[in-house]
């Protein structure tokens, strides 16, 4: 039996060794107050092990904060904080501080990363590669695990819903082009981003389909990727594993920047050095990674390795980024009679074939009847014919790659018959002889020429620029020599004498003109009214639009001036207006090009409210006034009924303005009007869209569907939405989402209208939708 002090000493051991233990995870505690630099000690706070770290790593000219593996000649970044942020200076530092993590920039403004409720009271980096918050009794407040990037860890899931979005590439590890989406059908799915959970987007799935909450689990230890159901954590599907195991590994799955879904080990020395090493790999070929190549590209592999190239009649928008989107660098031609004039166009073939859904599909004889039934079809700028079938498609085209041997496929792509010749014609040449004599008889001619019309033009040139500066001063247009200028005469013999009109609206026509000889299309906006408001209008939009660059606006290419003469040169939309696609084709526009395309007119509408220089505000959102390029991407048009706002400024007095059915109700009220007033246009617009319908219709069988926002919000609030459906093949969720954001966008009170950049979240579900009231008293009234 053991004596007394023996017993006592015993216990005094266990309590020292219990306190110890218990002191151990304090060691490692991050205490309110902690700071953190970019470029001064301290720059990260690091888990027990040394394995993980969390501060501040470098990222282009700046700095970015996020957890990354320690112990490799290039850290592994395996999350980031607001990625989509712009990278930070030197100067800025990140602070743990009231209960809030956040980082302080170099202009002195506070970017929350975290701000927990309760307070936290500590922090600690985890040897799982957890960065975890703490209130003041030890409970997790907040922690990275919840919030995944692009990699999930040892023992973190993706719960049902959530998304891993990729890197835009291995150096910049802002959202990139793909994401992986634990589906709440139990399914794992890999997209490009911008689509809809739609079948035909997808390029990878586990096909796990249990209709049961599932979640992705990485274990910890055994390196598994594990499908678990959410309720008993009972394992559906191991998905991947590592081709063997080294004790003290860590594992990660990240969706790499190219699409790919990978699983990796990282095994450490005695010295801590990290070896990494690919376990397991998704996709073999990435060719079949849907969105490797932009829009009107197409995928190969060359000695192993994938790469896009253009089709033919097209080049890279940027030739730095030749895995992004082609535009086409020839002019298509016109339609007579409801068939394409093919004087000027011809087909080329390639061995391509498309993953993308067809408008047109058809069973052919022979690939040259496909091959001419898209030469005649104004619509068609592909065909591709798979024995016995012919699809033909609309720009932008996308997810092609070449055929292998095993599948028969030929792709035809419309191609200018002068980019042909260019390319294949003969050159006459005259001798060398005949040149250098007709040279020679000239070269003492054409050097007297040139010198006197050289002192000639040079004088008339001074002339000129002095009058265009005196005329430039007077009209407060100083700072616009960015734009082209036109001469009056150059429009005019652009358009044809002003009889190529596209379309007339309030401040005048909008013609069609031409230069290049014929190669080049401009749309040139005639201003009938420049006096008075017209030409206050006019100035307003040569110091404001001449600054405006967006991929979602039409932009300004020039002007002229000349005496009481005002006119705008704006790039011309081959595809005509959304109008034209919703309301006078024979069929309705797909459904992802139709979400598409609203993300574009949102894009569009924030970059005027929020990214401008001076606030702009439309005043006549609608769909004659959202135009699509040859690529079919949304821009915005007509700013010539703008009211700009200065930054101290949110609300102005101006006339009624815009179109009937699109104006905000406190048009007609006479009160202040602010940035609401194109939110509530685009909600009416939104609603077109997501219906098909014009807001206002008579010719129906049943009254109470004329107005297309009260009756929308009557099935709404029924829970009858297949009546708006109207058995069309759409995703379910997103159609709820977007007719929910559209019902906020129409509310009567402009204060209940959410802004632009909360409203495009919602588009694009980065936050949820509340339910909406009733957005008028008048809709109550009418039912």
């Amino acid at each position: 039996m053991a004596s007394p002090i023996t017993t006592f000493f015993l216990l005094l051991f266990l309590a020292i060794t219990i306190k110890a233990a218990m002191a151990q995870p304090d060691a490692n505690m991050i205490g309110l107050g902690a700071t953190l630099y970019p470029s001064t000690q301290p720059t990260a706070w690091y888990s027990p092990s040394k394995r993980f770290a969390f501060g501040f790593f470098p990222e282009g000219s700046g700095f970015k904060v996020g957890i990354w593996i320690v112990g490799s000649a290039n850290n592994v970044t395996v999350w980031t904080a607001q990625r989509d942020d712009p990278a930070v200076l030197s100067s800025s530092n990140l602070g743990f501080i009231g209960g809030k993590l956040q980082l302080k920039d170099e202009q002195g403004q506070l970017h929350t990363i975290a701000d927990p409720s309760p307070p936290a009271s500590n922090a600690c980096m985890l040897d799982s590669g957890n960065f975890v918050l703490y209130d003041q009794y030890k409970n997790t407040v907040w922690q990275s695990f919840t919030f995944p990037a692009d990699t999930i860890l040892g023992g973190q899931e993706l719960d049902t819903g959530k998304e891993l979005i990729s890197s835009w590439s291995s150096t910049n590890h802002s959202s990139g082009r793909f994401r992986l989406k634990m589906q709440n059908d139990g399914n794992l799915v890999a997209y490009p981003v911008n689509t809809v959970d739609d079948s035909i987007d997808c390029y990878w799935t586990t096909g796990t389909v249990t209709n049961t909450e599932t979640e992705l689990k990485l274990t910890n230890f055994s390196g598994t990727l594990l499908l678990l159901n959410a309720s008993d954590s009972e394992e559906i599907e191991s998905v991947a594993s590592p081709l063997s195991r080294v004790n003290g590994s860590l594992y990660r799955a990240t969706l790499g920047y190219d699409g790919n879904f990978r699983l990796f080990s990282h095994s450490f020395d005695a010295e801590g050095k990290s070896n990494m090493s690919t376990e397991w790999e998704a996709i073999a070929d990435l060719c079949d990674v849907k969105g490797f190549c932009g829009y009107n590209s197409y995928c190969s592999r060359i000695n192993g390795e994938p790469k896009c190239f253009c089709m033919p009649g097209y080049s890279f928008i940027d030739l730095n980024e030749t895995s992004g989107d082609c535009e086409r660098n020839f002019t298509g031609s016109k339609c007579i009679l409801g068939k394409e004039d093919a004087s000027h166009i011809n087909m080329t073939s390639l061995n391509v074939g498309c993953d993308d859904r067809p408008y047109f599909l058809a069973p052919m004889r022979e690939k040259e009847d496909c091959n001419h039934s898209c030469l005649e079809d104004c619509d068609c700028d592909a065909a591709i014919y798979s024995e016995p079938t012919c699809s033909k498609y609309k720009l932008p085209l996308k997810y092609l790659k070449n055929t292998t041997s095993t599948v028969s496929s030929t792709a035809f792509f419309k191609l200018s018959i002068d980019i042909n010749r260019n390319q294949n014609g003969d050159t006459q040449k005259q001798p060398w002889s005949t040149i250098l004599a007709l040279s020679l008889s000239f070269v003492t001619y054409s050097c007297i020429i040139l010198a006197v019309f050289t002192i000639f033009i040079f004088k008339f040139h001074i002339m000129k620029y002095r009058k265009l500066l005196f005329e430039t001063k007077t009209t407060g247009l100083i700072k616009e020599f960015t734009l082209r200028t036109y001469t009056y005469n150059e429009l005019k013999k652009a358009t044809k004498g002003f009889n190529r009109e596209l379309g007339k609206g309030g401040f005048g026509a909008v013609h069609k003109g031409t230069f290049d000889k014929g190669r080049s299309f401009v749309a040139v906006k005639r201003l009938e009214k420049v006096v008075e408001e017209g030409e206050r209008e006019f100035r307003a939009e040569m110091r404001v639009i001449g600054k405006t660059r967006h991929r979602n606006l039409v932009r300004l290419l020039g002007y002229c001036i000349e005496g009481s003469k005002r006119l705008l040169v704006y790039e011309y939309m081959s595809n005509g207006s959304l109008s034209d696609l919703l309301f006078k084709g024979q069929w309705r526009p797909n459904w992802d090009d139709r979400v598409r395309i609203a993300l574009d007119v949102a894009r569009g509408i924030l970059y005027l409210h929020e990214e401008c220089e001076s606030a702009i505000i439309h005043c006549d959102i609608k769909p004659q006034n959202i135009l699509l390029d040859e690529s079919w991407r949304a821009k915005i048009s007509d700013f010539g009924l703008a009211k700009l706002l200065m930054p101290d400024q949110t609300r102005t007095n101006t006339h009624a303005r815009g179109t009937r059915g699109y104006m905000a109700p406190e048009w007609n009220k006479n009160i202040p009007i602010s940035v609401k007033v194109d939110i509530y246009s685009f909600g009416i617009v939104l609603l077109e869209m997501v219906c098909c319908r014009r807001n206002l219709e008579f010719n129906l069988l049943r009254p109470e569907e004329t107005l297309l926002s009260a009756w929308a919000y009557k099935c709404f609030e029924a829970k009858e939405l297949d009546k708006l459906i109207r058995g069309e093949e759409v995703d379910r969720r997103t159609f709820e989402r977007m007719l929910t954001v559209a019902l906020w966008c129409i509310q009567d009170e402009p204060a209940l209208r959410f802004p632009i950049r909360t409203v495009m979240m919602m588009l694009e579900g980065i936050i949820n939708v509340p339910i909406p009231p009733c957005p008028s008293d008048e809709f109550n009234v009418q039912y």
